[in-house]
């Protein structure tokens, strides 16, 4: 009879390189968010996958990028705090993006070298959005560059959001993974409290609703959380803040049509993922500078 298997993976890679949704897939439902825009997710976020003979902790973490400024370290710091806490580490890059523009691959994929290829640790790169890759020749030079960069990794071509090869892929980590008896009871899916996944799930609908960079001047605040349970309901208020008065408009949107659609598919996703009614209120506040107050910064989850 074989042991059981424990272990964290950490999921590293640039911005929009598919991290988030190969977790989400792995669970079988959204524990972090998703957007098309990079630089989404901005905490480490821990996805629990249970059955029989393991229990896979995923630590999805925020793009490696080379921009500046305190939120943007924080981010970076995160991502870097994963990989140490690991046991396995899989690196994602857009296949995709770079078959299309492999001049930029070395430049955006550089960072991630050496401190995977120094970790100690299995590594499998994820040759991510091959579904969008309509001939396969051109994966061809993409691949041989990646392999140069992590000449000891595994490498295995998927669609995250097809799920085409991702099994093969959990086969391998579940294979390299420490014996260990699980931390985590079978039915628990994330380590991150509902405060915080109601938070991401209206940040998710925020950052759907606007164009260009005006969701990364965004923060999404859980100003109360209170629960009725005699009527099944829980009443939340949550503060958007923004950095410029002239982005609290557009956010609002005209008669305030725009927070409304935002606040009703957020109420949705939320009733399902809590499984009560939920009342949900939303502001928005300017507040000046906030990517670089370190104080709030930390109040919202960051740089932890």
């Amino acid at each position: 009879m074989s042991e059981f298997k424990f272990g964290f993976v950490a999921l590293l890679g640039p911005p929009n390189s598919g991290k988030s949704t190969l977790m989400n897939h792995y669970l079988g439902q959204k524990v972090a968010i998703v957007s098309p825009k990079p630089q989404t997710t901005r905490n480490r976020i821990s996805g629990i996958l249970s059955d029989d003979d393991s229990q896979v902790v995923f630590l999805d973490t925020p793009g490696i990028h080379r921009m500046r400024g305190k939120m943007n370290r924080f981010l970076l710091e995160t991502a870097w705090d994963a990989l140490s806490s690991s046991d396995v580490i899989v690196v994602l890059f857009d296949a995709a993006f770079f078959a299309s523009k492999p001049h930029l691959m070395e430049q955006e994929l550089a960072p991630l070298v050496k401190p995977v290829n120094g970790s100690g640790r299995p590594v499998y790169v994820a040759v991510n959005k091959i579904d969008k890759v309509k001939d396969k020749a051109m994966l061809l030079p993409v691949m041989e560059k990646a392999q140069a960069m992590w000449p000891d990794a595994e490498f295995f071509p998927i669609s995250a959001r097809k799920g085409d090869g991702a099994d093969v892929l959990l086969d391998k980590i579940k294979a390299a993974l420490p014996e260990g008896a699980p931390m985590f009871p079978d039915d628990q899916i994330s380590t991150v409290p509902m405060r915080f996944m109601a938070a991401e799930v209206i940040r998710e609908k925020l950052f759907m609703s606007l164009q260009q960079e005006l969701p990364y001047s965004t923060a999404v605040e859980i100003e109360f959380w209170n629960e009725d349970p005699e009527k099944n309901l829980v009443n939340i208020g949550a503060i958007i803040y923004t950095t410029k008065s002239n982005h609290k408009g557009m956010i609002i949107g005209k008669g305030g049509q725009n927070l409304k659609k935002i606040g009703i598919k957020a109420r949705t996703e939320i009733e399902e993922m809590l499984e009560q009614k939920v009342m949900l209120e939303l502001w928005v506040k300017v507040r000046e500078g906030w990517t670089e107050d370190v104080g709030f910064l930390r109040s919202i989850g960051l740089g932890e």
